[in-house]
């Protein structure tokens, strides 16, 4: 039943979604929609919490009058507790229900203030709390006065208004907790906002199938992992990702420069139900500016903006995370630049899987350096997997996933060799782009745990043979996939060649016969 209702709350919320933007593109609507979503989980989850606590009392939340003394004193401690073990106070008549509902009335039905003071007292309500950072600018994106909402305030107010009544007529289901129904459904508008975003949605979404490989290869062997790292975060969707696939992450750190997206980042941890004081997810650039330098990470992801630029500036040559490399990745191209940052919040005992473009896997110059010193030196490419072309938003270059562990140099295991896997020819095909469906996934890390050669498919490369090919690692190189053609039947071929000759006379008769009934000249090319 659980199933049933996430389905149907999917459809219901990109229904208003499409509904209700009017004009406004789907990408442009996003932030309005999910932060409403936010707000209303929000108002629901404290008002489930400070009922439980107010229960042996005989008192409903949504009763009490923040106004009058006696009823303050309790909200007092109600306040409190919900900071405490929410983060976050909203009182009474901040409720989402109540707000939706005074935009419904015939009089009196200007909410956007109202919406705008309740926003902001969100945010107030955990200043000099433990929460303060993870709630401050949260609702930084919500404009309430943009033009695209409407010409006029009387305009802005009734859209808004609209889709807070549709929001308030759906059951998020918040007392559930078989199942995280709303937390799938935040998920799946995150992607349909994706799909339609364009270019753009590369920033702040990794396809989900991409993110279940990742997190797969990360966690495989464990059942539960200390901490989850993303230096380039997006919406926090991977590091959600990640924590499917065991039964606890202790912690989930992450870093996102853009601003917009480091909000839809929060609000996303939140309403998937990780305590505040469970994840740490930062804004700013993670290659000039890091923010978890001194921490280790047991698993660490990333789907990093391909070929990004970068400063490079040679000061970085005595960063502890590029130093050793005596090298640093091109102005152009900071893909190896995330990868060494990666490796350094690595820890010894952990694992990292980075989506990044063919091209790291043999370009030369000062990459070509990088990539021999992590095989010759430090010993710590583990896989390399090639993944079909167009699979992510924005792009339709050929990807892969390099797989990085530092335990091969310690504990010796398959330190001999590196796995290579070609899974381009395998995927499923869409409107828009392609995707790698259930088989696929299974495919690639069932063979990625047995580490077997799979012809026209997968080669375990020993160590060597890398080095002869001068630490080139274009996975063609070891990955034989060239189909032979069939050999041809020359006698059969010149056969029907003939039979076919001897079909275009025959036409070629008939049409002049027609054409000298009709007394008119025969086409062009056909022999009277």
């Amino acid at each position: 039943m659980s199933e049933q209702h996430k389905q149907t709350l999917q459809r219901q919320l990109w229904n208003i979604a499409n509904s209700l933007r009017g004009n406004m593109g789907a990408d442009e609507f996003r932030d309005y929609i999910l932060g409403f979503i936010f707000y209303k989980y929000l108002s629901e989850k404290i008002h489930l919490h400070a009922n439980k606590i107010l229960k042996e009392d005989g008192l409903f939340f949504e009763k009490l009058d923040p106004a009058s003394a006696e009823d303050a004193e309790v909200l007092s401690d109600v306040r409190e507790d919900c900071l405490d073990t929410l983060g976050y106070y909203l009182e009474p008549n901040e409720l989402f229900s109540a707000l939706a509902a005074k935009g419904q009335q015939e009089r009196d039905n200007f909410i956007i203030e109202d919406l705008q003071e309740i926003l902001k007292h969100i945010e107030q309500s955990t200043m000099g709390a433990a929460s303060e950072d993870d709630f401050t600018g949260l609702f930084d994106d919500i404009d309430l006065s943009s033009n695209k909402l409407g010409k006029t305030a009387e305009a802005k107010n009734a859209l808004i208004a609209r889709v807070l009544a549709h929001l308030d007529a759906i059951d998020f289901q918040l007392e559930n907790t078989e199942i995280d129904v709303l937390g799938d459904a935040y998920e799946y508008l995150i992607g349909q906002f994706a799909s339609g975003a364009g270019k753009s949605a590369g920033e702040f979404y990794t396809p989900q199938a991409v993110s279940t490989l990742l997190a797969k290869i990360v966690t495989h062997g464990k059942d539960r992992l200390k901490s989850v790292y993303d230096p380039t975060c997006g919406s926090g969707s991977l590091l959600l990702r990640v924590a499917r696939e065991v039964k606890t992450v202790g912690h989930f750190y992450g870093q996102e420069s853009n601003p917009t997206t480091y909000n839809l980042a929060r609000m996303n941890m939140i309403l998937h139900g990780v305590h505040f004081s469970q994840f740490d997810i930062q804004q700013d650039d993670t290659l000039e500016y890091p923010h978890h330098k001194e921490e280790r990470f047991e698993a660490v992801v990333a789907n990093p903006p391909f070929s990004a630029n970068w400063s490079a500036n040679p000061l970085h040559l005595t960063d502890e995370r590029f130093a050793d490399y005596g090298k640093l990745a091109p102005k152009g191209k900071a893909d190896f630049a995330f990868v060494q940052h990666m490796i350094h919040q690595l820890d010894d005992n952990g694992t990292m899987a980075v989506v990044l473009p063919h091209g790291v896997l043999f370009r030369g110059a000062a990459e070509n350096h990088i990539r021999r010193f992590l095989v010759e030196n430090r010993n710590y490419i583990d896989a390399i997997i090639g993944l079909p072309k167009n699979i992510f938003y924005g792009t339709e270059i050929p990807t892969c996933i390099l797989v990085l562990k530092k335990q091969r140099a310690l504990t010796g295991e398959n330190s001999d060799n590196i796995l290579f896997i070609d899974s381009s020819a395998y995927f499923g095909k869409g409107t828009n782009q392609n995707y790698l469906r259930d088989e696929d996934i299974k495919r690639i890390f069932e063979n990625y745990k047995s580490r077997e050669t799979v012809d026209k498919f997968a080669y375990v490369a020993p160590l060597t043979e890398v080095e002869e090919n001068e630490f080139n690692l274009n996975i063609p190189r070891y990955v034989d996939t060239f189909e032979e053609e069939a050999p041809v039947d020359l006698a059969s071929l010149s056969k029907q060649i003939t039979d076919l000759d001897k079909d275009i006379e025959q036409t070629d008769a008939a049409i002049a016969e027609f054409c000298h009934a009709l007394s008119i000249e025969t086409p062009f090319g056909v022999k009277a």
